[in-house]
């Protein structure tokens, strides 16, 4: 028997027998039974280690992306979540309660504005009613008049209707009178024109100063002489161009030309240069 193999007796009661017995199972068989059982085992579809190989590959890939997780930062960042939640879940209790706050002010306003709206119905309420009877007020005013007019057939004064009327023209006639005493204290309108006369002479040797006497010899009623120039003509002749200012209804044009064409010794024409109303 080779040193270091192991070999299994058979159980006896006698050891003369144990020193005589064979071995009933050898070494090599029993090691032929452990290969062919881990043969089966590894044949078998179970993968009893895939949490460490997983955890294995985790940091191994947290490690190449430069991500050093302990246990103790693990559950720090757990911690770190747990607190984010807990604050949005206290934010959002305040946002409910602040709207459950707005939702009870609508309502108080609400009710306010039903309590509003039912106050004055009411108030309308009787002026809606009488509507209809302001209307009817109409309809039956013509049967009162009637029962008047029959009531009053019998004091109708027969001779008082001429002194109503000499009252009413007495009346009339002191008005008119009064309305021309007014009207005759307000100054009439005149209406005026202003005329720019060119009064010309025969020739260079007429004496002008004795021609614009001559103009100014002429006296109407309405006229009025204004400011007189000479003017060149041309070879020596000056014209005499002197204002004036007339009343429409008393002084024309034209009898204003008559009388100054008269001077015939010293006056050829006379022309309107300009004319005004004023």
């Amino acid at each position: 028997m080779l040193p270091g193999s192991h070999v299994l007796f058979s159980v006896t009661r006698n050891p003369a027998e144990k020193l005589n017995s064979k071995p009933l199972v050898t070494y090599q068989t029993f090691q032929n039974i452990a290969m062919s059982a881990l043969q089966g085992l590894a044949q078998e579809k179970i993968w009893f280690d895939k949490s460490r190989y997983d955890e294995a590959e985790r940091s191994f890939y947290e490690g190449d992306n430069g991500i050093e997780q302990t246990p103790q930062s693990q559950n720090a960042s757990k911690s770190e979540d747990q607190s984010e939640v807990i604050s949005r879940m206290k934010s959002l209790e305040l946002d409910n309660k602040n709207l459950h706050k707005v939702v009870d002010d609508l309502r108080a306003m609400l009710s306010k504005l039903e309590s509003r709206m039912a106050v004055l119905e009411k108030s309308q309420g009787p002026a809606k009613k009488t509507a209809p009877i302001a209307k009817a007020a109409p309809i039956q005013k013509p049967k009162v008049a009637e029962q008047n007019g029959a009531d009053d057939d019998d004091d109708i004064d027969l001779f008082g209707s001429d002194e109503e009327d000499e009252e009413a023209e007495r009346i009339k006639a002191e008005r008119v009178t009064e309305y021309a005493a007014r009207k005759s204290k307000k100054p009439a309108l005149i209406a005026k024109s202003s005329i720019l006369l060119d009064v010309k002479p025969w020739d260079d040797e007429t004496e002008m100063s004795k021609l614009e006497e001559c103009v100014r010899s002429i006296q109407m009623d309405g006229l009025l002489w204004g400011a007189s120039k000479l003017v060149p003509v041309g070879y020596g002749i000056k014209k005499l161009q002197i204002g004036c200012v007339v009343e429409d209804d008393k002084v024309g044009t034209d009898i204003l030309e008559e009388e100054i064409t008269k001077f015939e010794d010293y006056i050829q024409s006379v022309d309107i240069a300009a004319f005004n109303k004023i």
